[in-house]
C-alpha cells in the first residue's frame, strides 16, 4: 500500500494531506524516502493535518494549499520563512470586520480575535470610558460590525442668580406718595455642578454632582409712606367700566392726574385711584371706576354702588 502511494507521489510530485489517511509517522517516513518536507498546519488554532510538501517557504506551502494570502494574515512563522521539514505552521487568515468609529465606516481585514484585539491592531486607542460593540473580550464574526462609542465625561457647572427679597416697612408720618429704599437688595449667586456624559460629542446624559450658594442675596428693605391729607368729600354713585386695567378712574370735574380716595358705604372698602379720564356723565354718578379699581370694593356683577369720593391733595 505505501509503495503504491509513494509512486502516486512522486508522479504528482506536488504535496500530499496525511490527515485523513496517515498519522504522522507515515508523513516521516516517506519525506525520508521522496525528500518531501513534513509539515504541521493548524488553522485558528485547530489542527488541519499533516502535510508533505516540496515548497520552499511557509508562504508557498499556504498558497499550494489553495489558501489566499491577504496582507493582514497572521502566519507563524512568517510566510516568507523557509520550511523545514517537522515544522509547524500556524495561520491566522484575515476576515472582513466592519470598523464603526469616530464618524467613520471602513471595511477592514484582521485576524486578531476579540473586539480588543482587532481595535489594538488597527491602532486605535480606547479610553476606559469608550463604549465598544460588541463588549472588547468578545471574538468578532467575520462580516461583524464593530462599533466604538467615544465617550467623554466632563464635570461642568452653572451659575444661576438668586432673588432678593423685598421688605416693606409704612411710615405714617410719610406721604403716601413717597417711598424710601433704606437698603437696596442683591442677588445672589447659586453654582450647580453636573458631570455630563458625551458619546461622540452629543451629550447623553447631565447628573447633578453638587449646589451650592456663592453669595447670598442681599434683602431689600423699603419705608412706604401711608400718610394721605384728605380735601374735599363727595358723595353719590359709582359705577365700572373696562379701560386701562388700572388703578384708574373718569371724573367730570376733577383735573385729570389728580387722586381720590373712594370708599364704599356699604362694606367700608376704600382704594385710591388717579383721574385719567372724563365721565361718567350720568345724574348722580360722581366717578366711573377702571375694572381693576372697582373690583377692589365691589363685586363686579353689582355694577353700581354708593361712594363716597374724596380729595387727596398730597
Amino acid at each position: 500500500m505505501r509503495t503504491i502511494l509513494l509512486l502516486l507521489g512522486l508522479v504528482v510530485g506536488s504535496w500530499w494531506l496525511f490527515h485523513t489517511f496517515f498519522d504522522s509517522g507515515d508523513a516521516a517516513l516517506l519525506s525520508q524516502q521522496t525528500k518531501l518536507k513534513t509539515i504541521t498546519l493548524t488553522v485558528n488554532q485547530e489542527l488541519v493535518g499533516v502535510f508533505a510538501t516540496d515548497r520552499s517557504t511557509v508562504g508557498e506551502f499556504l498558497r499550494s494549499l489553495g489558501y489566499t494570502l491577504h496582507e493582514r494574515d497572521q502566519i507563524l512563522p512568517e510566510r516568507e520563512t523557509p520550511l523545514l521539514t517537522g515544522m509547524t505552521v500556524a495561520f491566522y487568515p484575515a476576515r472582513p470586520v466592519t470598523l464603526k468609529i469616530d464618524g467613520k465606516s471602513e471595511v477592514l481585514y484582521t485576524a486578531a480575535d476579540t473586539a480588543e484585539a482587532i481595535l489594538r491592531d488597527q491602532g486605535v486607542v480606547l479610553d476606559e470610558d469608550d463604549i465598544v460593540e460588541p463588549a472588547r473580550e468578545v471574538v468578532v464574526a467575520a462580516q461583524a460590525m464593530l462599533q466604538v462609542t467615544r465617550v467623554e465625561i466632563r464635570e461642568e457647572y452653572k451659575d444661576t442668580a438668586i432673588d432678593y427679597t423685598t421688605a416693606v416697612t409704612e411710615d405714617s408720618k410719610l406721604s403716601w406718595r413717597t417711598q424710601q429704599v433704606t437698603q437696596k437688595g442683591e442677588k445672589g449667586t447659586k453654582r450647580t455642578t453636573y458631570r455630563v456624559s458625551y458619546h461622540d460629542g452629543k451629550e447623553v446624559r447631565r447628573k447633578v454632582v453638587s449646589t451650592e450658594t456663592l453669595k447670598e442675596p442681599v434683602p431689600e428693605k423699603i419705608t412706604q409712606g401711608t400718610y394721605v391729607k384728605l380735601g374735599k368729600s363727595h358723595r353719590g354713585a359709582a359705577s365700572w367700566y373696562a379701560w386701562t386695567g388700572t388703578m384708574a378712574a373718569a371724573n367730570p370735574w376733577l383735573p385729570k392726574g389728580s387722586y381720590v380716595k373712594v370708599t364704599n358705604l356699604d362694606n367700608g372698602k376704600s382704594v385710591i385711584v388717579v383721574i385719567n379720564d372724563r365721565g361718567p356723565f350720568v345724574p348722580g354718578r360722581i366717578i366711573d371706576l377702571d375694572k381693576v379699581a372697582f373690583a377692589k370694593i365691589a363685586s363686579i356683577g353689582a355694577g353700581v354702588i354708593n361712594v363716597k369720593m374724596e380729595e387727596i391733595v398730597n
